[in-house]
């Protein structure tokens, strides 16, 4: 049976975890600015397997609109352009010899207004996801008391410890999600 300082400290993790996930999510949704990562979810037919783009290509910044593409062997090229164009980011990638250059459109408001919308939802999902930890730390606590290897006391501390984690990680995502709705708005 674990203890009070195990059980937070795995709660602690997961919801460390659930905060890295909200990170990566965000770092995938297109802003004005160009960002490699963006491309994460682009695959390329490679010798009959579907790779992920970073796997066949040296991604780079160009300026801040634009993204270059460098294929790691010659006939790839034509492949990493269609793969790009068919993905559902909307973007139109250019050739230049070995380099394949793809310029991010700027935004309309209505598609900022969206992708606000869409990282709004993303905070929600790891709000969720944090509370359902907070729940389940604090049965795991509710058991040791009914198992009475700990005191009414030390249920009540840790359930107050477990809940003041929680708001701390809530408030961070809070900041992430307001630093990247800021980051979509910026013209």
């Amino acid at each position: 049976m674990s203890s009070i300082p195990e059980i937070r400290k795995t709660a602690e993790h997961k919801m460390q975890q659930s905060l890295e996930a909200l990170k990566a999510s965000l770092a995938k949704i297109r802003t004005g600015r160009a960002n490699p990562q963006i491309l994460d979810t682009v695959h390329v037919d490679y010798y009959g397997s579907m790779l992920p783009l970073s796997q066949v290509a040296n991604l780079s910044l160009l300026d801040s609109r634009t993204i270059g593409v460098s294929p790691w062997e010659k006939g790839l090229g034509a492949k990493i352009e269609k793969a790009i164009r068919e993905s559902d980011l909307g973007l139109n990638p250019q050739s230049q010899g070995d380099l394949i250059r793809v310029p991010i459109p700027p935004m309309t408001e209505e598609r900022r207004r969206e992708l606000t919308k869409v990282v709004k939802h993303e905070g929600e999902n790891a709000k969720v996801a944090i509370r359902n930890l907070r729940r389940d730390a604090n049965e795991h606590v509710k058991k040791l008391l009914k198992d009475k290897l700990v005191s009414e006391d030390d249920e009540r501390r840790a359930q107050d410890d477990v809940q003041k984690l929680t708001d701390r990680m809530i408030v961070e995502v809070d900041k992430l999600v307001a630093a990247k709705d800021q980051d979509i708005m910026a013209v």
